[in-house]
């Protein structure tokens, strides 16, 4: 159990790996489309290039989205809406007019035959007006010819026209009274009998969308069946108009049908192969071109979940409305994968992705199309994300390409630039402004995950910054002797195509350490009292290389990140503090070469190792009486040749070729720094 136990915690970095990846290949199989994939790829208006097409079983020819909403819409418009009787507002009406005729009338001179007279003529105007019913509006201001009015529980189909509106109610009792001829007291008797009316006919707006639910839920879907054995199209005839419909319709078909309890597994287990194959590639690159990268879980954790969410987003939308699938900024991934790592591992895993993704979206070859010449632009033209401009000129070219490739698939398919799909236009357009957040989504990744981008290192390389301000003022020497190295470092640098913004934060804060002893180095001792000579050898080199520690524990402190703090850690790499041991060893012959020894690591990268370089010649030219071209060249040399003979370099990716080439740019810089002139013969 034991041995069981060691065997896991020594290959736990290669057993997470394992684990991350089947997850993945899980998740991207469950946000797949619960459907089989139909064998046959097809394009309007492309040629048939498969032989003859025979219906292999019975299936019915589906209706267009756009015929469908043809047919609701027109049912919409001729529907027939429900209104409801209201027998007790009649009722309470007549009550009304009894007790308000009553009160008025009682005290008049009217005698009782005029007043039964009156009376009659009021209930008459009442039974006139309350036997075709009142309505204050109809519904949406809708004035259908017909309607249906339901009284007594039975529903009866009735012209609109029938009922009264109660904006007419007025002119109606007007007209009757003139009718009746009432004499003076037609005014008089109008003004009390208006305010009685009120209507009794209301719009009954469940019953309304229950019956036009009804009949939008009879709206047929298909248009038609294809019996098996059927030819549907011919190899070489072009797909248009009625063949793609049946076309479409069978491949519907045919998904739904292969997607059942028996052919379930085996689907998904095709899926999970194809999956397993397109990220085992990824594992394969990464193992074989980007170590670094494969041995970092961190890294590679975030690798897989940028790819696991363009995934879900990208399904996300498409069972949404498979329209808006453009609207989903697949190019922030190789964005934000070149930013943090480089353009080549960028590329790769977004054709990956879109590989994966083909599964997904309808019209797979076009989007894959698209997706590769996009995600190749955004390659190419991204530099310097730091800059604002570039990142708005590079994402304007995006959608460029976005919007000249589809005009380019609609000309293909139409054969002119008629009835172009303006939303998918606006679709590009919002797609690249989406793109324009990874910014901020930049930021957030170098929170969580720990990793630094250029802009970042942008802010870090700021003088003005609290720390290295904090060093100018208690380090000034050290300060100036940094400014020194990150100039010779950043020249080198872009020489050799390294990481030369990188180099450049490196140089800056390497010696950070020397702020907690600033007057123990020699740059920053401003008097000829050297307090190292009250100091035996061995103290004063263990001063010398706590400056590596506490430099570290500073840079931890400040929180600055991982990539900047291994510059602090092996800028000495394990060389000896060379002056203090040979004092030492003019003392005592048995000295112990681990006392003067710098700690390491020794650099293992390309960045860290050209700053060694930089700090060791920057540092000696100091020492330099009088400095020719000859004795700058062999200076340099001789530093270099130095460290090479005591291994600094064997961890480090970097050639022969290269430190030649660092040794020259080093020779340029210190020659100009020195203001050498030509030597001319006596």
């Amino acid at each position: 159990m034991r041995k069981f136990l060691d065997k896991v915690y020594k290959n736990q970095s290669l057993i997470y790996k394992y684990i991350l990846y089947i997850a993945s290949i899980c998740c991207i199989v469950f946000f797949f489309p619960k459907g089989g994939k139909f064998k046959y790829e097809f394009q309007k208006g492309k040629p048939w290039q498969y032989e003859n097409l025979y219906a292999p079983f019975d299936f019915s020819v589906k209706k267009s989205d756009a015929e469908i909403s043809e047919e609701q819409r027109a049912i919409k418009e001729q529907r027939t809406d429900y209104y409801r009787f209201d027998d007790s507002i009649e009722k309470k009406v007549y009550e009304d007019y009894e007790l308000k005729f009553q009160s008025t009338f009682s005290t008049t001179d009217f005698n009782d035959n005029q007043k039964l007279t009156l009376k009659d003529v009021g209930e008459s105007i009442l039974d006139a007006i309350y036997s075709r019913g009142v309505i204050a509006e109809f519904a949406g201001g809708r004035m259908d010819n017909q309607i249906y009015l339901v009284k007594d529980n039975e529903a009866k189909r009735i012209n609109s026209g029938d009922l009264v509106l109660f904006k007419d109610v007025e002119n109606i009792v007007t007209k009757s009274l003139n009718d009746k001829d009432l004499g003076g007291f037609n005014s008089y008797f109008q003004d009390f009998f208006f305010d009685l009316i009120e209507p009794n006919v209301f719009y009954d707006k469940s019953l309304s969308e229950k019956a036009l639910e009804d009949q939008l839920s009879k709206v047929s879907l298909t248009r038609g069946a294809v019996d098996a054995g059927k030819l549907i199209v011919a190899k070489g005839e072009v797909v248009e108009a009625e063949n793609l419909k049946i076309l479409n319709s069978l491949r519907d078909e045919y998904q739904s049908e292969l997607w059942t309890a028996n052919n379930y597994y085996f689907i998904l287990f095709g899926y999970t192969i194809l999956v397993a194959l397109v990220l085992m590639m990824l594992f394969l690159f990464l193992k074989r071109y980007r170590d670094g990268i494969f041995s970092n879980n961190t890294k590679v954790t975030f690798i897989f979940f940028n790819i696991l969410l363009m995934v879900f987003v990208t399904t996300l939308v498409v069972k949404y409305d498979e329209a808006y699938v453009f609207v989903v900024p697949l190019c922030i991934l190789p964005l934000l994968l070149k930013t943090f790592f480089d353009a080549r591992l960028g590329l790769f895993v977004h054709v990956l992705t879109v590989l994966i993704l083909g599964f997904v979206v309808p019209n797979s070859f076009e989007y894959i199309f698209l997706q590769i010449i996009t995600g190749i632009v955004t390659i190419l033209t991204v530099s310097e994300l730091y800059k604002r401009a570039n990142l708005f000129i590079s994402v304007g070219q995006i959608t460029l390409i976005y919007i000249v490739g589809y005009l380019a698939f609609h000309i293909i398919h139409e054969g002119n630039l008629d009835n172009i799909q303006w939303l998918t236009v606006g679709l590009f357009l919002l797609n690249g402004m989406i793109t324009l957040f990874v910014q901020p989504l930049i930021y957030v990744y170098e929170k969580v995950f720990g990793l630094v981008s250029d802009v970042s290192l942008l802010e870090l390389s700021d003088t003005n910054s609290k720390l290295l301000k904090e060093l100018s003022n208690r380090a000034p020497g050290t300060f100036h002797h940094s400014l020194q190295v990150a100039n010779l470092a950043e020249a080198a640098a872009n020489e050799v195509g390294a990481n030369a913004m990188l180099v450049r934060v490196g140089a800056l804060y390497h010696d950070i350490g020397k702020m907690v002893s600033p007057t123990y180095f020699t740059e920053n001792q401003i008097t000829n009292v050297n307090p190292h000579d009250e100091l035996s050898p061995k103290e004063s080199a263990k001063i010398i290389i706590d400056h590596v520690i506490n430099g570290i524990e500073i840079a931890r402190k400040n929180n600055l990140p991982d990539r900047v703090i291994d510059f602090i850690r092996s800028h000495h790499g394990t060389t000896l503090v060379y002056y203090f041991f040979k004092k030492q060893q003019d003392l005592e012959n048995d000295v112990n070469e681990d006392d003067f020894r710098y700690p390491g690591p020794i650099p293992f990268s390309k960045e860290t190792a050209i700053l060694m370089m930089a700090d060791s010649v920057e540092a000696a030219s100091k020492s330099l009486k009088n400095p020719t071209f000859s004795v700058i060249d062999e200076f340099v040399d001789k530093i270099i040749a130095g460290q090479m003979k005591a291994d600094q370099f064997l961890n480090a990716n970097i050639t022969f070729k290269e430190i030649q080439l660092i040794k020259k740019v080093f020779k340029q810089k210190l020659t100009n720094i020195y203001h050498l002139r030509i030597e001319y013969p006596e």
